[in-house]
């Protein structure tokens, strides 16, 4: 088991063309995560080749999760548009959003954040580093390769502390780590992420 995400997991990239998008769905492909597409407006069609694999390009969200059954996405645009982004993976209905954008105004996050609370997307971000499960799925930017799987779970609003404490207890591991950022106003928060934590057996 694992919280937020797991093997079954299919990903998604917002902003994959994208020179940030582009590097790090190459590193999250190679520590084995299952991308089944990215999202760029006006670039539907075209395929991303990375080392292992040809990842197709759609115009929307919606369209992605059409296409692929799509149940994650994490987001790489620049924080201008970062607003447009998380309302469109809102109104699309992904389960998870996970937005490594820093940057963002706060007045779009509280924004998009007030738009998540009736919707069925639960938000992680913005300006964090995202979720790992290690040996099943990595949403975001954390290094795959510092620890294993293992009982503990972490949540943390640093990103370094996140890869400090990954590697220090890496011969314990992990079940899931999130990084939940250090914005004023964030999606998933420590409370919402120890409650998971304590409703899954295999976290201890």
């Amino acid at each position: 088991m694992a919280i937020f995400l797991n093997s079954d997991s299919k990903v998604i990239v917002q902003g994959m063309t994208g020179s940030e998008g582009r590097k790090h769905t190459h590193r999250m492909l190679t520590s084995g995560t299952r991308i089944v597409g990215g999202v760029t407006p006006g670039k539907g069609g075209q395929v991303v080749e990375f080392e292992r694999a040809g990842v197709p390009v759609f115009n929307s969200v919606g369209e992605a999760m059409a296409a692929t059954g799509a149940n994650v996405t994490v987001i790489f645009v620049p924080a201008k548009f970062t607003l447009s982004a998380v309302v469109e993976a809102i109104e699309a209905g992904i389960p998870l959003a996970v937005v490594i954008t820093e940057g963002v105004p706060v007045k779009d996050t509280a924004e998009f954040f007030a738009r998540s609370q009736d919707s069925s997307t639960r938000l992680i971000g913005p300006n964090c580093p995202g979720v790992i499960s290690p040996g099943q799925s990595n949403a975001g930017i954390i290094p795959a390769d510092i620890t294993k799987g293992g009982r503990i779970g972490l949540v943390s609003k640093s990103g370094t502390l996140t890869y400090q404490m990954m590697y220090e207890l890496r011969d314990f591991g992990f079940s899931s780590a999130v990084g939940i950022g250090g914005d004023p106003i964030i999606g998933t928060t420590h409370i919402d992420a120890l409650q998971a934590f304590e409703a899954d057996p295999d976290t201890d």
